[in-house]
């Protein structure tokens, strides 16, 4: 015990030093990055062969999904505490092997709830495996090295989203679903071998106690919303149970926030919405997320159920909504910088609800160009939206509430998108239950243009979401606001 702390202080004094860490670690953390991004994205393709293998509604399998992002968001709040408490380098080898066992148990997943539990396990694994990674590199470098180290880490994760559905359509069409998941393991057996021997282990000396009150009643409230959404439709629970459910999950979250202003450490601190744009970004990033969370989940079903699609070419024709987050990034900037924030969000709000609800007149007679450039546009316009949403709610918080602001809102994506995919799936399922049609069967075959028009409902109603969510924005600081801001931390 005496020689591993030894070890570990000469490694975070090397560091201190200033000296050039190895430049595997780079490429370590890079790995992990791609493994859950990757993971994130080919599943979508296959979400209705799936179905089909385990006889389960397309819409069902939404819990597949929510699995994973849920675990994320109900987890990530610990893991930063785990690495400070027990050393990053032990967290992030451990987070590799729970990831890792999670994917080989979902490959191997013999009925469907057996896969969501290993889709559980799964998120545990990816909940510590990129916030630790990316501790090691904030870390382990010095800050003028952080940009150019950042933009190396995270290009691998922009690479993952892009290939992520074609690579998911051509094994679905090719193999089988299993593969999905068994490509995460060489991945992580090679990350996995380098990690001790290669990573630093930095722990801090001493580290506040966790708020287990507080995160077991947030994490409660989330659940409890989630399943009362799914209740409604695919489990078919009664209206009583459902609305039970949901009051039940609204008031542990009412409980947190009294909570909240009680305790000395809570786990997301009330102060930080005394800052008009933490609260403008993470209340009209929820409403916007429930519209754009959705479409990664919509559209494979669109393509595959609606117009015909194989896996393969519906992962094809995903790809340009991944290359538009490349593309956008050098234009953020530059719009931000134009228009402001206020102006900037609000216009592009309302253009990302009229591209979704645009979504409703794709049928099978849509040439398929013209498919790919709505598609590549809407991609532009949705990647500048989270940019700005997210850029809005770090640059509001003061330097002394940076940690706690950009957990919370690490948690509000997750959340966001959870919420969008059980949304997207509620409104799918009322709208197939109003037109007497089920995706379940193949009577889809016959009746393929009622399903398109459940289709397009379901994208009118889900782009009004991000509409309304416009109206929020207008409460946006003023850009010489934000700039105060910056200007009082530096």
């Amino acid at each position: 015990m005496i020689r591993m702390c030894a070890k570990e202080d000469t490694e975070q004094e090397r560091v201190a030093d200033g000296k050039k860490p190895n430049r595997m670690l780079l490429w370590l953390v890079a790995a992990a990055f791609f493994m859950d991004m990757l993971d994130s994205t080919i599943l979508n393709t296959a979400i209705p062969t799936m179905a089909v293998s385990f006889c389960q509604s397309p819409l069902r399998m939404q819990a597949v999904l929510i699995a994973y992002t849920l675990t994320i968001a109900l987890l990530i709040p610990i893991s930063g505490w785990l690495a400070d408490r027990f050393g990053t380098r032990r967290i992030f080898f451990s987070s590799i092997i729970i990831f890792c066992g999670g994917s080989f148990c979902c490959a191997v997943s013999p009925t469907f709830h057996v896969l969501i539990a290993s889709r559980i396990l799964q998120g545990i694994g990816g909940a510590m495996m990129v916030p630790v990674g990316r501790l090691i590199v904030v870390k382990a470098y010095p800050k003028r090295q952080l940009v150019q180290a950042m933009n190396f880490v995270i290009l691998p994760a922009l690479i993952g989203p892009l290939i992520g559905p074609t690579v998911g359509g051509l094994i679905v069409t090719y193999t089988t679903w299993h593969w999905i998941f068994f490509i995460n393991l060489p991945i992580g057996f090679a990350v996995g071998c380098m990690v001790l021997p290669l990573l630093p282990n930095f722990r801090e000396p001493s580290v506040p106690p966790f708020d287990w009150f507080g995160a077991g009643l947030f994490g409660l409230s989330m659940v409890c919303i989630l399943f009362s959404l799914e209740g409604i439709t695919t489990l078919h629970l009664s209206r009583r149970i459902v609305l039970l459910c949901f009051v039940f999950g609204c008031l542990s979250l009412l409980s947190y926030w009294i909570y909240a202003f009680r305790t000395v450490n809570p786990l997301f601190p009330p102060t930080l919405f005394r800052y008009r744009g933490v609260t403008v970004g993470i209340i009209g990033g929820i409403f916007a997320r429930l519209a754009n969370g959705s479409i990664p989940f919509m559209t494979p079903l669109l393509l595959q159920i609606g117009l015909g699609f194989s896996p393969f070419k519906s992962g094809l024709t995903i790809i340009p909504l991944s290359l538009a987050s490349l593309l956008s990034k050098s234009w953020v900037e530059y719009v931000l910088r134009k228009l402001g924030y206020r102006r900037m969000l609000i216009t592009n709000t309302i253009l990302l609800g009229a591209l979704i609800m645009s979504l409703s007149v794709i049928t099978e007679h849509t040439p398929y160009p013209l498919l790919l450039l709505h598609l590549l546009i809407f991609g532009f316009i949705n990647a500048m939206q989270f940019t700005a949403m997210n850029t809005l709610v770090l640059l509001s918080l003061p330097r002394g509430e940076q940690s706690s602001g950009n957990s919370m809102l690490s948690v509000v994506i997750q959340v966001s998108i959870s919420l969008g995919i059980a949304t997207a799936a509620l409104v799918l399922g009322m709208y197939s239950h109003l037109f007497h049609v089920s995706l379940i069967d193949h009577q889809h075959l016959i009746k393929r243009d009622t399903i398109i028009r459940v289709f397009q409902c379901t994208f009118l109603t889900i782009g009004l979401f991000a509409v309304v969510a416009a109206s929020i924005f207008c409460w946006t600081p003023r850009s010489s606001e934000i700039r105060k801001q910056i200007e009082n931390d530096v």
